[in-house]
């Protein structure tokens, strides 16, 4: 065996191999651009939010209605306090219900509805499915981080397009190439 300059080992013609084979060129992930990933990231930003929106209305119309107008009835002496308490509220179950969509859905699938429309896929390094706890991590970054995590993602981990927290996870977004039966195969007869 002789080694070329790019590390992989090479068949010597006096190994003995009878197969004149070149080797298998390495399987190739093609990184998601940034600005098909906020495409994505707004779709699921848009069905979160009303989906989140019809769930507030239904369960508390008084303060759904009057955002930003007034303190809800009885809470009027707080002086906007239970406002920004409320609004305070609102942003954290509404992140944990993009905790939970982005959990749900790129833990079966790779792909959030988003992701779906727009081709790509939070894989693994390798490009399989990433497991269940990479997903967590790197949804809890999207959900309740996302400027930061961004930030410092564009800073430290540009060369895979990654945010920091999908970088402790060992996770990407790939464009995935073919799949299932769109796959070009070569069949053989024994």
């Amino acid at each position: 065996m002789t080694v070329e300059s790019n590390d992989r080992p090479t068949p010597s013609p006096d190994s003995g191999s009878s197969n004149n084979s070149q080797p298998k060129p390495q399987p190739e992930l093609v990184l998601a651009k940034w600005s098909t990933r906020f495409w994505a990231w707004l779709i699921d930003f848009i069905i979160v939010t009303v989906a989140f929106q019809i769930i507030f209305a239904i369960s508390y119309p008084p303060l759904a209605f009057t955002q930003g107008f007034n303190p809800p009835m009885g809470l009027q002496g707080f002086n906007g306090s239970a406002q920004a308490w409320v609004g305070g509220a609102k942003y954290a179950i509404q992140s944990a219900m993009f905790f939970a969509y982005w959990i749900y859905f790129e833990s079966t699938t790779g792909q959030s509805i988003g992701k779906r429309l727009l081709k790509i896929k939070t894989t693994d390094m390798s490009g399989n499915i990433a497991g269940t706890r990479s997903i967590i991590i790197q949804s809890f970054g999207k959900a309740f981080l996302l400027p930061i995590d961004v930030f410092f993602g564009w800073i430290f981990t540009n060369d895979k397009r990654q945010r920091l927290l999908s970088r402790a996870a060992n996770t990407i977004v790939i464009k995935p190439k073919n799949s299932g039966i769109e796959e070009k195969f070569v069949y053989r007869k024994e």
